[in-house]
């Protein structure tokens, strides 16, 4: 009886779901090169990839993978706390650290695993987290692990950070955390202000790096970009996005480094990452600082398709990222314009709620390095169409 309550309770949430034009399922595309995928025999443009360089296909980082796994293996074997460190992992961290300006840094399996592990590692109950409204799920969740008290802040509303900050009990550790680049509306926050406030209120500093790393300081994120990296106690990011791997870490002292190694969740009881994933890593973390062209075209890139959008008076914000909201309301037109795009080969997907808030559904365009000219002209031009009807 309970048993049969439970999986109607579910198919009764999956249907109002498809009632709102909210259900999701993963569609299975087959890669051919950085920029186009497979999919029943037809070839797509990909429009919504955070593999901001290209490096996935780039032929070093692809040997990097290949050595690694020549050399060490497919899997670690176990966590590292257990079994060890694979030393390819130890120079990966030794080359964050010098690549971020930091004394320490410590490789996670994801992102996501970074950002969860990190702010539960460090703060707990009677602590006190200020986190961006439009911090990244994984912020989100971080901060509700903790057990700290979290009071949220208008998104980049200075003003009222500093408001609550003014309010704080003066017990307990602060931490100040942030998005550097926000992955929906591709605006960067105001780290200036917020490290003002930092110092003034005895908090620490977190910036996620994700959609900044390989983007934006010359590749170096947020810190880098604002001249600031001496005063951010934490830069965290990914090595999925523009370095074209997987995994995440964490860029910081070796106090804040040593207390994650003993006290964060998802970084103890987690198998480590495998060869393959540092190898690439490295070798990209490599490209970055020997090949500044990668991220020349990127930049170039972002400033065309400013263009051709401009062209159709379609609004962008010109702060050289390569993320393109295209806010169209209701779910059910972004679905529709998605599906319109689709059918003339562009894969521009539908982000709807709760990933956005109510209304401020969109298609997030994301532009990388190796897009052509010809490529963005032509989602340009087709977007502008499919927007009309």
């Amino acid at each position: 009886m309970f048993r049969k309550a439970i999986w109607e309770q579910m198919n009764e949430s999956l249907q109002t779901l498809k009632e709102e034009y909210r259900f999701r399922q993963c569609t299975a595309y087959t890669p051919i090169d950085s920029t186009h995928v497979e999919l029943n025999g037809r070839k797509y443009l990909m429009m919504v990839s955070n593999n901001y360089l290209g490096f996935t296909h780039n032929s070093d980082v692809i040997a990097g993978a290949q050595k690694a796994i020549e050399t060490y293996g497919t899997g670690s074997g176990g966590a590292r706390l257990t079994s060890g460190t694979n030393p390819l992992i130890t120079e990966l961290e030794e080359d964050l650290a010098f690549f971020k300006g930091t004394t320490k840094a410590l490789v996670f399996n994801t992102g996501y695993m970074a950002n969860v592990g990190t702010i539960s590692g460090l703060m707990g109950p009677g602590d006190h987290i200020l986190s961006d409204e439009l911090n990244h799920a994984s912020i989100i969740d971080g901060c509700r692990l903790s057990g700290a008290d979290v009071h949220v802040y208008r998104h980049s509303d200075m003003k009222h950070l500093d408001e609550l900050l003014a309010d704080l009990p003066a017990t307990g550790k602060r931490l100040i955390v942030t998005d550097g680049v926000f992955s929906m509306d591709g605006d960067i926050c105001h780290l200036p202000a917020i490290v003002n406030l930092a110092k003034e209120h005895g908090a620490l500093v977190m910036v996620d790096d994700a959609h900044a790393t390989g983007v934006i300081g010359e590749g170096k994120g947020t810190a880098h970009h604002y001249g600031l990296s001496d005063d951010v106690d934490i830069q965290l990011g990914t090595l999925s996005k523009a370095l074209g791997s997987e995994g995440g870490y964490v860029c910081a002292n070796e106090v804040i480094i040593n207390t994650l190694i003993n006290h964060s969740r998802s970084f103890i009881f987690s198998t480590a990452l495998v060869p393959a994933a540092v190898g690439a890593a490295k070798v990209a973390l490599q490209l970055l600082e020997k090949e500044p062209y990668h991220i020349a075209q990127l930049r170039d890139n972002v400033h065309d398709m400013s263009q051709d959008l401009e062209r159709h008076n379609i609004p962008v914000a010109h702060n050289a990222i390569p993320i393109f909201p295209i806010i169209v309301g209701s779910d059910e037109k972004a679905l529709e314009v998605s599906e319109k795009l689709f059918e003339k080969g562009i894969i521009l997907t539908a982000i709807r709620p709760p990933t956005v808030a109510q209304g401020q559904s969109r298609l997030r365009l994301t532009v990388t390095a190796d897009h052509t000219k010809e490529d963005l002209w032509y989602v340009a031009d087709t977007l502008a169409e499919a927007l009309k009807d």
